[in-house]
């Protein structure tokens, strides 16, 4: 039995229908596309897919809610995101009907489709467990009872980087516990022809979880993290960021550069550890706090000097602001360390206190005769006159759905009187709980690192790990301030 699928086409501002003649299998999916982002996405198409529903129900949340009404929901944000993209879309369903997982491979098929991601919501008989994973087929991981098909078992690699990306991207923008890529053999993603993955956004059997799937600005987060890992995987290679082709991190980097908060450059180097120096750069680039001190500051005037900073520096005008707003402190021997990597703790405590409401602007002292010191040589990258040095790359540059950075200790800065909770507990000080295992209610940015996460502005690197003393990578630091608004 032949049926007809309308099929809609955008022509410059205007669109252009058709139709095409198709089985009836198909009559229920309506592919479109719409105009978006100027050159993101050359007509591909992705197929979406709304797990479960009309006679199959899927699970049934903790707090009543059914999985196939979450899943629906999710894959038609998710549908509107990638048309304003640019992306062509296929649905399996649009509304509340039972279709065969058999069916639902078969209508991928047929769309011809570039990718398939299929949308999920998790149970588990545990109520404890929580968090976000994707599923794809992995050739390396074969079931006897479950055999893939010759092109799922091909497109190993494709269907793991697109898992990869789209996980990244949701850990990031939804903050729930990493449960990790699942080389699975589910139905969906071992029997199509394209890349396929699985997405189980949070867990209706955790009360948290169920709760924030409750959420219509939470699903809508889900969808649009989805479409960054799709976007991150479809984005043609250019000599732009080179090293970020296929990066969890790409789209955010993307939108930074867009916003100015970040430069063009043939690379990003996204995994290498952030230096205090570039932190402050992207932070004032996006809170414009180097205008809250009128005038330049001058070390020696209100200000200590600091041996490892002289006025040649790159980032000498904006780092001795902060020093003289109390953003940041220096060092018992007398350095700030501009080029050395920067903590994960210390990035959350800078983060929360240039973030406070900005005061008056603070007229900078009149100098005194003897107030500036000799600059010391340098022929240090601090040099250069780049906002944003590039110096040696990481030495990991694979894409990877957790947090990566080079493990540095740094020590913890003499504190001193600031504006903002002070790096240490002081008396009187109410302890708070921080949610990660790994911080201690008394750590000197447990404070910071709590209300952060309850913003969510910063995860951990895994379930109730927050990795305080971690280098925080470039591409984290991108991903953080991405999500503020």
């Amino acid at each position: 039995m032949l049926g007809n699928k309308t099929r809609y086409r955008n022509v410059g501002t205007s669109f252009r229908l058709r139709n095409t003649i198709g089985c009836a299998l198909l009559a229920g999916l309506i592919a479109i596309s719409s105009p978006g982002i100027a050159g993101i996405a050359d007509a591909a198409k992705i197929v979406v897919d709304a797990g479960h529903g009309g006679s199959d129900p899927g699970a049934i949340g903790v707090n009543g809610l059914q999985e196939k009404n979450v899943n629906l929901d999710i894959a038609l944000k998710l549908q509107s995101e990638l048309l304003f993209r640019g992306y062509e879309v296929a649905m399996t369903r649009q509304d509340d009907r039972y279709i065969s997982l058999a069916d639902r491979v078969a209508m991928t098929n047929e769309a011809k489709g570039d990718l398939f991601v299929s949308v999920h919501s998790n149970s588990n008989p545990s109520r404890s467990i929580s968090g976000s994973q994707v599923l794809y087929y992995d050739k390396d991981a074969p079931q006897a009872d479950y055999p893939a098909s010759d092109e799922m078992t091909a497109l190993t690699p494709q269907s793991r980087a697109l898992a990869n990306s789209v996980l990244g991207q949701v850990l990031y923008a939804v903050g729930l516990p990493n449960k990790g890529l699942v080389k699975s053999a589910a139905f969906v993603v071992r029997m199509g022809t394209i890349p396929s993955i699985l997405v189980e956004t949070a867990f209706l059997s955790n009360a948290a979880d169920a709760a924030v799937l409750a959420d219509d600005a939470m699903r809508r987060k889900f969808a649009v993290a989805i479409a960054d890992g799709i976007q991150a995987v479809l984005l043609p290679v250019s000599a732009e960021f080179a090293d970020m082709q296929k990066h969890w991190a790409l789209a955010a980097v993307l939108r930074l550069k867009d916003r100015g908060i970040v430069e063009t450059a043939k690379r990003f180097e996204p995994d290498r550890p952030i230096t205090r120096a570039e932190l402050l750069t992207m932070l004032n680039r996006q809170f414009k706090f180097g205008n809250r001190l009128m005038g330049s500051p001058k070390p020696g005037v209100n200000v200590t000097p600091y041996k490892d900073l002289p006025v040649s520096h790159w980032a000498s005008d904006l780092m001795y602001r902060a020093l003289a707003l109390g953003y940041v402190e220096g060092y018992p021997d007398q350095t700030v360390r501009p080029d050395e990597p920067v903590t994960r703790a210390e990035a959350a405590l800078l983060l929360q206190r240039i973030m406070q409401p900005a005061a008056t602007p603070t007229p900078t002292p009149t100098p005194s005769p003897t107030a500036t010191p000799t600059p010391t040589p340098t022929t240090s990258p601090s040099a250069s006159p780049t906002p944003i040095p590039t110096p040696t790359p990481s030495p990991s540059d694979s894409p990877t759905a957790t947090p990566t950075g080079t493990a540095t200790t740094t020590p913890k800065p003499t504190v001193t009187p600031s504006p903002a909770p002070v790096a240490s507990v002081q008396p009187g000080v109410t302890l708070v709980n921080t949610g990660f295992t790994d911080v201690k209610s008394d750590h000197w940015a447990a404070s910071a690192i709590s209300e952060l996460s309850k913003k969510g502005l910063i995860n951990g690197v895994a379930d109730k790990l927050f990795a305080p003393d971690k280098s925080m990578t470039r591409a984290e630091m991108a991903a953080l301030i991405d999500r503020i608004k």
